[in-house]
């Protein structure tokens, strides 16, 4: 059974309590408590960590951890980078504040909770807006509410997860940025996109180096494309025509050279325009 104490550990974000819940915090074992399986955040720093349980052994709990109770124990919902470090402290109860919540709203506190403390990696927080708008019936438009970030911020978010699993390893591992994530997105293919991030690493290329080279990339890209049609819709005239035809393109426009090689070739093209 959670014990009652008394007081209010400094900086418990307001997002997380009510009045009621400030009466209501207890101590309880650590062992009782267990971390939500769909957590944002999936990665600890050991040396903070370590850093915060020292900090814990000298000065306690100073902000409660949030819980809600599952059968005989409980959940974590928000605190878990505290909770961890009272275990490596070595204590066997911590400050709670137990509330029933539900899954969504479990949910919604954890990634806000991460959120505000710069906790998650670029994909653990797109992860996390995907969990929600796929577990949770959550629109874009209402998930950038909740959360007070723009929907187009959403939506670029939900893009990267989009990228090869390669370069979603590199972002996780910070390697390349968030920035530069979203300026690979504008390439066509997953092969240039990963030609470009490795590009990013060994040559240390800032988002704005990339952005031109991918601006010079697309141009070629649609040369290259134009090129191609064209050279189709030749074979085609020369096909039809039954003689060499060339199209020549210029900056405005272009003409097409139709060849002949006697009188009697010229009328039969002459005829097949229905100009004879």
């Amino acid at each position: 059974m959670p014990r009652k104490v008394k007081g209010l550990g400094r900086g418990l974000d307001a997002l997380f309590i009510n009045d009621k819940d400030i009466s209501n915090i207890s101590e309880l074992s650590i062992n009782l408590i267990k971390p939500r399986g769909d957590q944002p955040r999936k990665k600890f720093n050991d040396e903070t960590l370590h850093e915060l349980a020292q900090s814990i052994k000298q000065h306690g709990i100073l902000q409660p951890v949030l819980v809600r109770p599952q059968g005989d124990e409980y959940e974590l919902i928000a605190g878990e980078r505290r909770w961890r470090a009272a275990q490596i402290a070595g204590m066997e109860e911590i400050s709670v504040i137990i509330r029933e919540i539900d899954d969504q709203e479990a949910a919604e506190i954890s990634l806000i909770e991460n959120l505000q403390r710069d906790d998650l990696t670029v994909i653990e927080e797109a992860l996390a807006y995907k969990n929600l708008i796929d577990k949770h019936a959550f629109t874009q438009e209402k998930l950038a509410e909740r959360i007070g970030r723009s929907r187009s911020y959403i939506t670029n978010m939900l893009r990267i997860l989009n990228l090869p699993p390669e370069i979603i390893k590199m972002i996780d591992e910070k390697k390349i940025s968030a920035s530069h994530a979203r300026t690979l997105l504008s390439l066509p293919s997953d092969k240039d996109r990963l030609a470009a991030a490795r590009k990013i690493i060994n040559e240390k290329k800032s988002v704005r180096q990339i952005e031109k080279s991918i601006k010079f990339f697309n141009v070629n890209e649609v040369e290259k494309n134009k090129a191609v049609e064209l050279s189709e819709i030749e074979t085609k005239l020369q096909k039809y025509l039954g003689t060499k035809a060339e199209i020549i393109p210029r900056k405005r426009g272009g003409k097409i050279e139709i060849s002949y090689y006697n009188e009697e070739e010229l009328e039969r093209i002459l005829e097949l325009f229905g100009l004879k």
